[in-house]
Parts: structure tokens; C-alpha cells; sequence
């Protein structure tokens, strides 16, 4: 493979003036009439105009992303918030008719029959669907959305609990049910879980309000209901409802017997006779908690050598963002929960932003952010904006597969060998326990979004249903059930990205059939991972899977298969 440089350089700008900066529609609207008023005669015509716009979209979704970041870093400054809600109530209404107008140009020209087909089919099948989708009524509606949707930002931000006379963020609280101590597990956890409820109506409103708005949009556009708009929209041209609900089953016959089997495991190792929620990350009393780290800088040194082991080119990717302060990684009071990996588009470099609290799962998190790092660097030299727009499944399948590959050099974390095991088995015991959880949620969404009209009484009827469904029959959840009633709440993706979450299964189902590569010949694997990475969003979903050594396949049969490869991987380290 050619020798690849994380030494990114964000390009020199040839159609917006170097030191540009958006403030307003103003300053940005003369572009877009530019762009939809100039005369395309030649293929060079259209070359060019097609790469200025490509530079135009690039410093808007950068400025945007920034905006984003800003405000989430500091729930509780309002004038980081005004400057997000500014850009998405007086900005963005307006360049949505501009973008539609453009695209109808794209697409109308004669010019556009004569380019490359291979090159250009996933951009212009992503541009005629956006064309389809487009309605004037409904520019307001997702502008309002963007803004309430950032609301469960704000309220979840705020949310702190006292443990041993010390306030926590409910990330670093979680830390405290890894602990020995079950009587203080439970305190905890019981507070946390309260703290959520007292804020359970505000949640319950707004999404509400989510869900009423979303409908709207769906409805303007000639949509039965949202899910059926949302798949469109989200480009899922390769798989449709009713695969979902097969994963779904599938889940269900292959996953869940595993499931149990962890659970049992961790009974045992408990030593007790009943399993309940606050005991699930716990370890034995003659056992500490695992403690990878203890600050965030230490986690991204760590991190950092951890992928140059794997690829020096890996950590390149972050040294770079390290210069550039790509980083916001520890938890604390005002800051928005969960944790992602923003994509700059002009810069290249993306922002990694999480909760660390000096957890095992702040690991997984790091290397999974990591991951999609190591995407957007991979992508950054392609030569149009929307090239760099891959699906989100091969975008989580970057993450979730350097999560497995990264295990190999786990040493960096956990010194002592026996740590070093538990950790593995924690890390393949996720693999296999998220499945349920990922289900659960897409199966929720599916009924929230065909019964937009529901009482708040049937949502939590329903979810409770559809939750026990795929619970673990091994947990005892007696006295809880006002818990489990809306633990749905705490699923940011509900709020602010709905329906993006069946993508976590795909690709988990994609990043075992790299670490079957990977535990067959590493380097092979390696080079399949970079080669599906560096192609962007050029290619469909299945030929992504297709340059990665994968097949793009959720049946039952297939799920068994790599079910059967992490049992028996978790059991060889179980049996050390």
C-alpha cells in the first residue's frame, strides 16, 4: 500500500477569500448566487464549479461543527449556545434553498451525463434523493429541531449526584459501580437513576416535541410517518425496515443465550444469589477496579502509542490533532454528555470529545473515537466534500473495529497480566451485551415513529415491553421497574440523532469479521481496513464492506457465525 501522512493541510481556498469567516447570511449569500447564477459550457466549466461549491460547503459544515463543539464543551455558557441556535435559526433556513437550487442545477445540466459514473454514482444517487426530499415548509421545522434537540444537551449537562460529600457528573459517578462495595454500588446507583427522573417530565416534553415535529416533516414530504422519511433521507439505499426486524429476531435466538451465559458468569464470580443492576460491572471483593489511567492527557499518551503499535500512521492521526487541540476528553460539571468524533471538513483534523473518568469504558470510548479519527484523515484527501460523506455504517465499523484491534497492545493500559484478561473479557462481554441494547432501542423508535400520536402513558407501556423483550432474565430488577421505565432516556441518539442506531449492529457485525481477518493475519486486515476507510463515501455500502474483506450480511446465519467466533475467543480468556 502507498505510505500514507497524517501531516494534513487544510487546502488553500481559491473561491472564498483565505481569511473569510461566516458572521451571518450576509456574508455568505453572494456564493451561493455565484454558484446558481454562473453559466456552465465545457466539462472544465463544471469541474470548477463543482469544487468551488465543494470549498463553499466545507468552511459552512466547519463553521457549524465549531459552533457544535463550542457549546458542548460548556452547556452553560448562553452565548455558545446563542451562536449555535443563531446559525441554525437565521443561517441555515436560508441556504437550504440555495442547496436544493444547486443540486437541481448539478442534476439538470447536460454536462453531468458525461461524468465518471463509477466516480460520481453514490454523490449523484445522494443528490437526487436530497432533491426528492427537499420541501420549502419544512426549512423552518428542521431548524427548530436542531435547536430543541440540543436541549437534552443542556438538561443532561446539569446533571450531578453526591457521593462520600463529593458532587459528580452521573459519568464519573458511574465509576463507583465497579467498586466491591455493593452497599455503596446500590447507593449509587439508586442515585443516579433518581437524579434522572427528576428530570424525567422535561425529557418526556421534549421529545414530545421531537417526535411531533418530526412527523410534520415526514407528512410535508408524502411520508407515511418519519421512519420511512428518516430511511431515505439517511441514504439507506441497501437494507430496509424489515431487514431491521430480522436483526431484531436475530438478536434475539443467537445473542441473548449468550448474554445470559455473561450474566451467570458474573454472578458467579460475585458469589451471589441474585444479580441486580448496580452489580454488573462490579468485580470481587479481592479484586480493584481496572484503572487504565488517571488523567485524560495520560489516556491520549497511552492511546497514542497503543495505535502505533498497530500502525504508526494510526498515531500520527492523533499527535496531529493533539497540535491542533482536537481534544476535550475529561468529564466534568456543565459539560454535555456522551462522547463522538466531529469531522472538520476543511481542516481535515477532526474534535474528539468525551466524558473520562478513569474507566475501562473510557478506553473502549477512546480507541472507538480514535477510530473514526483515522476515518476522516483517511478520507480528508478526496477531492469533493460530499466524497468524504461515507455511510454511517462503515463509519462505525472504523471505530468499533479498531475497538478489537487495539486489544492486541493492551498492555499500554493494564501492566498486570491478570488485569490485561479481565479487561479482554470486559471488552468482547460488551461486544456481545450491546446487541440487545441496540435493538431494543431501533425496535422503539420503529413503534414510536408509527404511532407519532401516542400518550405518554403508551410510550411507556411500550418501551417497557419492547425492553423486556430483550432483558436478561438473570438480572433482578424487583422494586425497580420505575427505572427501567425510562431508561430510554438516557440514549442521546433518541434526542438528537433518531433512527441512528441499528448502525452500531451492522457495523459490530463487520468490525468481527475484520478481527477474524485481523486474528488470521494481521496485516492483511490492516490494509483491508485503510482500503475501505480511504474511499470515502465513493463507493455503495456493500462494495465498502466488499474493500474491506466483508460481507454486508445480517442474517441469522452470518450473526451466528461471528457470535460463535467471540464465544470462543471470551472462553479461551475466561479459561487462562
Amino acid at each position: 500500500m502507498k505510505t500514507l501522512s497524517a501531516n494534513i493541510e487544510k487546502p488553500i481556498r481559491v473561491f472564498l477569500p483565505e481569511n473569510f469567516t461566516i458572521t451571518d447570511w450576509n456574508s455568505i449569500s453572494s456564493y451561493f448566487e455565484d454558484l446558481s447564477q454562473r453559466p456552465l459550457h465545457t466539462a472544465a466549466d463544471m469541474e470548477k464549479w463543482l469544487k468551488d461549491m465543494s470549498e463553499l460547503e466545507a468552511v459552512i459544515s466547519e463553521d457549524v461543527s465549531w459552533r457544535h463543539i463550542r457549546m458542548t464543551c460548556n452547556t452553560e455558557d448562553k452565548k455558545l449556545q446563542d451562536n449555535f441556535t443563531y446559525f441554525m435559526m437565521e443561517i441555515q433556513p436560508k441556504i437550504q434553498p440555495y442547496a436544493d437550487l444547486l443540486n437541481r442545477k448539478l442534476i439538470n445540466s447536460p454536462l453531468t451525463a458525461a461524468l465518471d459514473k463509477q466516480k460520481y454514482f453514490t454523490y449523484l444517487r445522494s443528490v437526487k434523493k436530497s432533491i426528492d426530499l427537499f420541501r420549502e415548509e419544512n426549512i423552518p421545522i428542521q431548524s427548530e429541531l436542531s435547536v430543541l434537540g440540543q436541549q437534552y444537551g443542556s438538561i443532561s449537562g446539569k446533571m450531578t449526584v453526591n457521593v462520600k460529600d463529593q458532587e459528580y457528573t452521573l459519568q464519573q459517578a458511574m465509576k463507583f459501580l465497579e467498586n466491591p462495595d455493593r452497599g455503596l454500588r446500590e447507593d449509587v446507583y439508586r442515585k443516579v437513576q433518581e437524579r434522572r427522573i427528576q428530570d424525567k417530565d422535561a425529557l418526556n416534553n421534549l421529545f414530545t416535541e421531537l417526535v411531533k415535529r418530526r412527523d410534520q416533516i415526514a407528512r410535508n414530504a408524502g411520508f407515511d410517518n418519519f421512519r420511512d422519511y428518516k430511511f431515505v433521507e439517511m441514504g439507506r439505499f441497501d437494507y430496509t425496515k424489515d431487514d431491521c426486524f430480522r436483526f431484531h429476531d436475530s438478536v434475539k435466538q443467537h445473542i441473548l443465550p449468550l448474554v445470559e451465559i455473561i450474566n451467570k458468569y458474573q454472578q458467579r464470580k460475585l458469589g451471589l444469589d441474585n444479580l441486580r443492576p448496580w452489580d454488573m460491572d462490579a468485580e470481587p471483593d479481592n479484586q480493584e477496579p481496572l484503572n487504565p489511567f488517571k488523567t485524560g492527557e495520560e489516556l491520549l499518551e497511552k492511546t497514542v502509542k497503543c495505535f502505533s503499535d498497530l500502525r504508526p500512521f494510526f498515531a500520527d492521526c492523533l499527535r496531529t490533532m493533539q497540535k491542533m487541540n482536537r481534544f476535550d476528553l475529561e468529564s466534568r460539571i456543565g459539560k454535555a454528555p456522551g462522547g463522538y468524533n466531529c469531522p472538520l471538513a476543511e481542516t481535515g483534523a477532526p474534535f474528539i470529545f468525551m466524558n473520562a473518568a478513569g474507566q475501562m469504558h473510557d478506553v473502549t470510548t477512546m480507541v472507538h473515537e480514535g477510530g473514526h479519527a483515522v476515518h476522516s484523515f483517511l478520507s480528508h484527501h478526496l477531492e469533493l466534500s460530499a466524497f468524504k460523506e461515507y455511510p454511517m455504517e462503515i463509519a462505525e465499523v472504523a471505530s468499533m473495529a479498531m475497538e478489537l484491534f487495539s486489544m492486541e497492545n493492551w498492555e499500554i493500559y493494564f501492566q498486570n497480566p491478570e488485569d490485561l484478561r479481565r479487561a479482554k473479557i470486559q471488552q468482547l462481554e460488551r461486544v456481545i451485551t450491546i446487541f440487545p441494547w441496540i435493538a431494543t432501542i431501533d425496535k422503539f423508535q420503529h413503534w414510536v415513529y408509527e404511532n407519532p400520536n401516542h400518550s405518554l402513558d403508551q410510550r411507556t407501556d411500550n418501551w417497557f415491553r419492547i425492553y423486556n423483550e430483550f432483558n436478561s432474565k438473570v438480572i433482578d430488577w424487583t422494586g425497580l421497574e420505575i427505572y427501567q421505565k425510562n431508561i430510554w432516556q438516557k440514549q442521546l441518539h433518541l434526542f438528537e440523532v433518531p433512527f441512528y442506531y441499528i448502525e452500531y449492529g451492522i457495523a459490530q457485525l463487520g468490525a468481527i469479521g475484520l478481527w477474524m481477518q485481523f486474528k488470521k493475519n494481521k496485516e492483511v486486515a490492516m490494509d483491508h481496513y485503510i482500503q475501505a476507510l480511504s474511499l470515502g463515501g465513493t463507493k455503495t455500502l456493500p462494495e465498502l464492506y466488499e474493500a474491506a474483506g466483508l460481507k454486508f450480511d445480517f442474517s441469522g446465519a452470518y450473526i451466528k457465525e461471528l457470535m460463535d467466533f467471540v464465544e470462543k475467543e471470551m472462553q479461551s480468556l475466561m479459561n487462562d
